[in-house]
């Protein structure tokens, strides 16, 4: 839980490393204003007594009434989402999230060298996951936090930026008690739609506490293993089996990316299997 009240906590999370003071100035003043504007326009919603447009038709009127409690914080994520961009620099992202007709966007997009440049309020929905589920869950903007790795898809993620990466991470498990189970790939969510972040480092970051890994030494799976409900319970989206198995093994195999289960790759996943149960 998070003891501090919301506001307080939120004007804490800064520091160095994510301080961006130039960005805010002269070149991002037209989009910086337009954000707050947007900003103000859901706080006025927020503030509306009783809740505006969440009357229920169906109830009678005469049955419906309005007192505030005054015990209630704000919404907290529980999941982060990694991505990588697919496009060439982090300017051309910013510039992207800037687009109002490309309607995407990240809560924080992690540069080449280190840079982090956060882009959207953590206690605000961005639309990042897009059509998407991981386990009950089909709404992932709503619920989790978004992070854009600066990288075409096709190089490898840069030691700094994978750094940057990590102490962000940190910080964001602390704040909001993400359990590390929680920390997925866009690819995880939306099988077949998506592959992002691909060839990404998962193993270097579940040892940090951010994902989960398989052991180094596997066992053998029983003989009634039942690999859908495996991949079902880890948190995939089994509607297309050969499509969440190819999610499952972009995540934790890499090497192949097939849509088929080798008898490798079963070991791992019995192994996981037993790890988010």
């Amino acid at each position: 839980m998070i003891q501090n009240h919301p506001i307080k906590s939120a004007a804490l999370f800064i520091f160095p490393l994510f301080f961006m003071a130039s960005c805010s100035t002269n070149k991002y003043a037209a989009t910086n204003k337009i954000y707050k504007e947007q900003a103000t326009g859901f706080a006025e919603i927020i503030k509306s007594t009783p809740p505006s447009k969440q009357a229920k038709e169906t109830l009678d009127p005469t049955m419906q009434d309005w007192i505030g409690s005054v015990n209630f914080g704000m919404r907290r994520p529980n999941f982060v989402i990694l991505h990588h961009t697919a496009q060439d620099s982090l300017n051309q992202t910013v510039k992207t999230f800037l687009n109002k007709k490309a309607e995407v966007s990240a809560h924080y997009v992690v540069g080449r060298d280190g840079k982090v440049v956060q882009m959207v309020n953590e206690y605000l929905r961005s639309n990042h996951a897009g059509v998407g589920k991981w386990g009950n869950d089909t709404d992932l903007n709503s619920s989790s936090i978004g992070i854009e790795l600066d990288n075409n898809g096709k190089e490898p993620f840069a030691d700094a930026q994978i750094k940057s990466l990590v102490t962000l991470l940190a910080a964001l498990k602390k704040k909001y008690n993400i359990p590390s189970a929680n920390f997925i790939g866009h690819s995880d969510v939306a099988p077949r739609r998506k592959i992002d972040p691909l060839n990404f480092p998962w193993k270097v970051l579940a040892k940090k506490g951010f994902g989960l890994w398989y052991d180094d030494v596997l066992k053998m799976p029983p003989a009634d293993f039942n690999t859908d409900l495996a991949l079902k319970a880890i948190g995939y989206n089994v509607s297309n089996v050969a499509a969440a198995i190819v999610a499952f093994k972009i995540h934790f195999v890499q090497t192949d990316i097939s849509p088929v289960l080798t008898p490798a790759d079963k070991l791992i996943l019995y192994n996981l299997y037993t790890k988010y149960l």
